[in-house]
């Protein structure tokens, strides 16, 4: 590489032999030692360089009309002389900037995924975490930089990275989350959530991992995952592969494994904005209810036996609250929200009880 074709390129005169020339260069030696030397003397060329007087002319005269019509309109405005010199500041900032494009745009391809090999060495050394939240009583939808999307329920975060590294494509969960991964033999998607890893490389699947429940549990749609659960010093094993159409729940307390097969669509459905419950426990429809409108549900002992199997799509709370009363003889409470000492309310609480 030498400076002339280097400057051709910046300038975009590179026939495509030059051209083919510099992505070789970009691809293997950009970052070498010999090509940062060159970069620094190149910059040290332009802050040095001696222009003509024709041209020290014609900046002269571009710059004093910059400053005639700054301070022209700063008069209109009543700006102070003071502030003006500023504003002419922050042009020629941007000016500086826009004249830097073409280095950038060098930058920009090792970074691209034309040259994964330079993103994987930098992002490494960049602390580039992101967190998204979907709030109680709403969800989100987020797409992650190598096209996977993920939905997150009600009250759930996940933690990952502008940019995957080179090896693994990790992300944290707390909460519940649909995710639709890109197909990637070469770099696994994992999903960490407390005690379980859940491995991916190309599916979708449901994970399902809020703070106060015992249970991890995985619901695989298409593809294959397998479940890792930590066993210290940053180590895991394998204690499962689910395959299609398969649920597994694993218990935190007690290491047990539980599942079932068949019917998948009960537990994503919430992503396409539907609730169904099929012979489902009243403590467990009090969960969910109060995770998706965000509210406080309880039922009394003697009703713990009821079980539920019913679908609700964009009915309120009012509305299931009603049809849960029909269905079994049970009625519910609205109980007096407290003020607490900074000023708020306390989440609403329903008290559900026999009739």
């Amino acid at each position: 590489m030498t400076e002339e074709l280097f400057i051709k390129f910046l300038n975009n005169r590179c026939n495509p032999k030059e051209l083919e020339k510099i992505v070789q260069w970009i691809d293997k030696d950009a970052l070498s030692d010999e090509s940062e030397n060159l970069a620094y003397l190149d910059w040290k060329n332009i802050k040095t360089k001696k222009y003509s007087e024709d041209q020290n002319e014609r900046f002269n005269f571009l710059l004093d009309k910059i400053h005639h019509r700054i301070n022209i309109k700063g008069v209109k405005l009543g700006i102070k002389k003071k502030k003006i010199t500023s504003l002419i500041t922050t042009w020629l900032v941007r000016v500086a900037a826009i004249l830097l494009l073409p280095v950038l745009s060098v930058l920009l391809y090792m970074l691209s995924g034309n040259s994964t090999r330079y993103m994987a060495k930098y992002t490494d050394r960049i602390v580039d975490s992101l967190e998204i939240v979907a709030p109680a009583g709403s969800r989100t939808v987020v797409q992650l930089s190598d096209g996977t999307e993920v939905h997150l329920n009600f009250g759930s975060k996940m933690k990952y990275p502008r940019f995957f590294g080179s090896n693994t494509r990790d992300v944290s969960l707390s909460g519940e989350g649909f995710f639709n991964v890109t197909h990637d033999p070469e770099h696994p998607f994992i999903v960490k959530t407390k005690q379980i890893k859940v491995k991916a490389l190309g599916t979708k699947f449901n994970v399902r991992s809020y703070p106060e429940n015992d249970a991890v549990e995985t619901t695989l749609v298409e593809g294959r995952v397998a479940l890792e659960k930590y066993i210290g010093n940053g180590k895991s094993k394998t204690i499962g592969t689910l395959v299609p159409g398969q649920h597994i729940e694993y218990h935190i307390l007690s290491g047990k494994i539980s599942g079932t097969k068949g019917d998948t669509e009960k537990y994503i459905a919430w992503k396409d904005g539907m609730l169904i419950f099929d012979n489902s426990g009243i403590d467990e429809v009090s969960e969910r209810l109060g995770r998706m409108f965000n509210v406080e549900i309880s039922a009394t002992n003697d009703i713990k036996d009821y079980t539920y199997t019913v679908r609700f799509v964009d009915e309120s709370l009012p509305q299931i609250l009603d049809l849960l009363t029909k269905a079994t003889p049970v009625d519910y409470v609205l109980l007096p929200r407290e003020k607490l000492p900074d000023g708020t309310y306390q989440k609403q609480k329903i008290l559900l009880k026999r009739r």
